[in-house]
């Protein structure tokens, strides 16, 4: 049985290392060369869908805390005997597929600016890509207690780096010159056009992770007060350090040259080229280097947290039964973890990372993330909200918003990326009634 040994502290800590990873290294020339100017505005938008989204996290999360997150979430909000059924299936077996695809974007990540120090071939990036993704799996292979002193550790190298870039910008003098740039770029047009849906998608994958602690219900100590604490501490530190990083970097490479580099397709190692034009090439090669320290740190948390939850499916008997296994000494689910390990070794090797970023969101989106704010609807209306130990404010603005802004987003990942999620859920139900009317489960039989 799952134990619980994780406080806000590490909680916190989970989430953030897995919300930084390498998403804003790689994602942040990318914005620009959508954006140019109006870059800023992406980010912006990001942190507010995250907050937003974290309200109805923390409700759920604070009512159920077991390992799992979104499987127990969807279960009860539509029925444990009902179409919960179906829900939580889905959502486990879109899992298996979109939490490899998490992991492959950081592995990928990695290897970018991991050629900043030594030039690869493709095949040799693929290797690398492989190998950093069997490192972290090792790293896992250990007992729960252990595992949030590795995660303070890695927090302690993100906070660290993403502190020196924003120094280093500070540091230069013209640190709020790019503000000067969000009044005078700024349209109502592109706000509300097909390109800032497309940056949004890069900005929000950086933010992705604030419910990581979720997946982790079942080990967090008082997880009534520490799971939502965690989530809103994750996403407004993040977002300050995102949007300053973002600062410090334009105020020494203009927007202007990144879009050009964008343009031109060119190998952009944006943050490494920031500091070496500050301090020179050996200080460029520390940066990567710890770059490379915080896409692990992702990579930890991101394997740590998905493995849990067709864990938690298994115990319940809704997934394949291997994946209740739990390892006979060190006790984590030892199954999931490999299984979600060699999809994302798979997955590394076949997926461009720009492909995957759209993916991750369309995969999740739906049943997901737009499923849960319903799922909130349905649960107060059965049960009331008297003995919900957190209650998000202004309800039901929250629920009503972040429908909005999910489907947004779900148009601007592109119709070949929809198509691959609507494949995904396509043959999701199929498995899931043949599975029901096999075991005689909803809707099959009469809901008890």
């Amino acid at each position: 049985m799952l134990q619980r040994r994780l406080g806000l502290f590490q909680s916190t800590v989970l989430n953030m290392i897995d919300m930084v990873g390498i998403g804003p290294f790689v994602t942040l020339p990318i914005v620009i060369g959508l954006m140019g100017g109006m870059y800023l505005y992406a980010w912006i938008a990001g942190v507010i869908l995250s907050l937003v989204d974290a309200m109805i996290w923390s409700e759920l999360g604070a009512a159920y805390p077991l390992a799992g997150g979104s499987y127990n979430f969807l279960k009860e909000a539509y029925g444990k005997n009902g179409a919960g059924k179906m829900m939580s299936f889905l959502y486990v077996w879109q899992t298996i597929i979109q939490a490899p695809l998490v992991a492959a974007s950081a592995a990928i990540g990695f290897v970018q600016y991991f050629v900043f120090l030594v030039p690869l071939d493709w095949w040799q990036k693929k290797l690398i890509s492989a190998a950093v993704i069997i490192f972290i799996t090792v790293l896992l292979y250990r007992k729960i207690e252990n595992i949030g002193k590795v995660g303070v550790l890695l927090w302690a190298g993100v906070i660290g780096t993403m502190c020196w870039i924003i120094f280093a910008g500070v540091n230069n003098g013209h640190f709020l010159d790019p503000l000067q740039n969000m009044g005078n770029a700024f349209s109502w047009n592109s706000i509300a056009s097909f390109v800032f849906g497309q940056a949004c998608v890069k900005t929000i994958y950086s933010y992705l992770g604030y419910y990581n602690v979720c997946h982790l219900g079942g080990e967090i100590k008082n997880p009534g007060k520490n799971i939502p604490a965690s989530m809103f501490i994750s996403v407004i530190g993040i977002g300050i350090l995102y949007l300053s990083m973002n600062l410090s970097v334009t105020s020494v490479i203009s927007w202007q040259e990144i879009k050009s580099w964008q343009d031109n397709q060119l190998d952009s190692f944006v943050v490494s080229v920031f500091i070496e034009r500050l301090y020179g090439h050996t200080a460029a090669i520390v940066a990567t280097v710890m770059i490379l320290w915080i896409a692990l740190a992702s990579l930890f948390a991101v394997m740590l947290g998905y493995s849990r939850v067709p864990y938690a499916a298994a115990v319940d008997g809704a997934f394949f039964k291997i994946f209740a296994k739990l390892h006979p000494t060190k006790n984590f689910p030892y199954v999931s973890l490999l299984v979600l390990a060699g999809f994302a070794m798979v997955f590394s090797t076949l997926f461009r990372m720009g492909d995957i970023i759209s993916g991750i969101l369309a995969m999740r989106i739906m049943v997901q993330f737009i499923g849960q704010a319903v799922g909130v609807v349905l649960l107060r209306k059965r049960n009331g909200k008297k003995q919900l130990p957190y209650k998000m404010p202004l309800y039901p603005l929250p629920v009503i918003l972040v429908i909005a802004m999910w489907l947004f987003v779900f148009s601007a990942t592109g119709s070949g990326v929809m198509l691959s999620f609507a494949a995904v859920l396509g043959t999701g139900l199929m498995v899931y009634f043949v599975k029901a009317r096999i075991k005689k489960d909803w809707p099959y039989k009469k809901m008890i």
